[in-house]
């Protein structure tokens, strides 16, 4: 078996030649591309290891490719509407997709259409599901965030409306991103809005565990895998890392720019939209409204590669746990079927990822 290669997916939202591309994520080497439409932002997601899917702006289909076809023929899954944001259960076994106010169950095998749940009031902006696929999540316009368990949509009576496990609603504008830690139903979330918080959350028991106050919207948010460090994305084009295991008791803290200085990723100049942290948790991948994707080292807060493109809005796709996660997404070789680069390229194949940090501890 080849060793583990981390590589980032990208999408332009104004390209015309391409919709899809996808990088090595340490030599910069590029790949493959996947050409047809443009892909709204949130709306990328990898279906079990075997096709990338791309949810067309303002259009009413979804593109899908089979990631080891070499024709790269593109297929289209038609939809209600146009989809706002798309997202694949781990397991392979379902999609999701936020279609207005609406959020669309499909089983993946059959293709039945299992449930519609509308329990939101304005426009679904991100959904994701937990690692082991029992519980997804929906953060809308509607500044709400609704925790779903899979088992109890699935069993509900065909005359009686789905109801959410725990319903969110301590946000006071709407929904940008949402991200889901380790741990199926006993993970943590982090919830990012327009209202210049971001709170971290708690799925067993619907808690709210943290909420920093910063000085700006925030776009995006992530966590590495251990969950010490959380990034969020400002919409002036700051990245800021709040470190969860020496943060103080306190539920509710302001971040301090000029006091963390040493916590804050500068370089793009417009707002964020995506973030992820690679599987060792060395390295941040964040995409911005500036057209540029960066590379940053966490520890130094030093930019070390710049992706240029013009007219570029980065949004890279969920998927498995397995293969890491987060709205800027990673992967690794064996779960995705992604060619290295050329053995007489002039790029360098880069180093191998290494596995999650096995620190399990739970801060904060």
């Amino acid at each position: 078996m080849a060793a583990p290669m981390e590589v980032a997916v990208c999408t332009d939202s104004s390209a015309h030649l391409w919709s899809c591309i996808v990088w090595e994520l340490h030599s910069g080497a590029n790949l493959l591309t996947y050409r047809g439409g443009q892909a709204g932002p949130r709306g990328l997601a990898l279906l079990n290891g075997e096709y990338l899917l791309a949810a067309q702006l303002g259009k009413n289909y979804i593109s899908a490719w089979e990631l080891q076809r070499k024709d790269q023929l593109q297929q289209k899954i038609m939809c209600p509407g146009p989809v706002t944001c798309l997202t694949t259960s781990p397991n392979g076994l379902y999609m999701l997709a936020g279609i207005a106010e609406s959020i669309y169950l499909w089983e993946v095998s059959t293709g039945n259409l299992l449930v519609i749940l509308s329990r939101h009031y304005q426009d679904i902006s991100c959904l994701q599901f937990t690692g082991d696929s029992s519980h997804f999540l929906s953060g809308g316009k509607d500044c709400l965030v609704l925790v779903w368990s899979l088992c109890s949509v699935l069993q509900a009576d065909s005359s009686r409306t789905p109801t959410p496990r725990h319903i969110w609603s301590h946000h006071t504008l709407p929904i940008t991103d949402l991200h889901c830690g380790f741990g199926g139903p006993l993970a943590r979330v982090a919830t990012a809005s327009l209202d210049q918080t971001v709170k971290l959350w708690e799925i067993s028991s619907g808690e709210l565990l943290l909420s920093v106050l910063f000085d700006v919207g925030i776009m995006a948010v992530t966590m590495d895998l251990a969950e010490h460090h959380m990034f969020c994305g400002g919409s002036e084009g700051s990245i800021f890392q709040v470190d969860l295991c020496t943060w103080p008791g306190q539920r509710e803290k302001s971040f301090q720019p000029e006091q963390d200085s040493g916590k804050v990723f500068k370089g793009h100049r417009n707002q964020v939209t995506c973030l992820s942290v690679s599987t060792d948790g060395s390295v941040l991948l964040s995409g911005s409204h500036d057209e540029t994707v960066r590379l940053w080292d966490i520890q130094s807060k030093q930019c070390i590669r710049t992706v240029t493109l013009k007219g570029f809005r980065a949004q890279l796709p969920r998927a498995s746990r397995a293969a890491a996660r987060g709205n800027v997404q990673y992967y690794g070789k064996e779960r995705a079927g992604w060619p290295r680069p050329a053995a007489d390229s002039n790029h360098r194949i880069g180093r191998r990822g290494a596995e999650p940090a096995q620190d399990q501890s739970r801060p904060v």
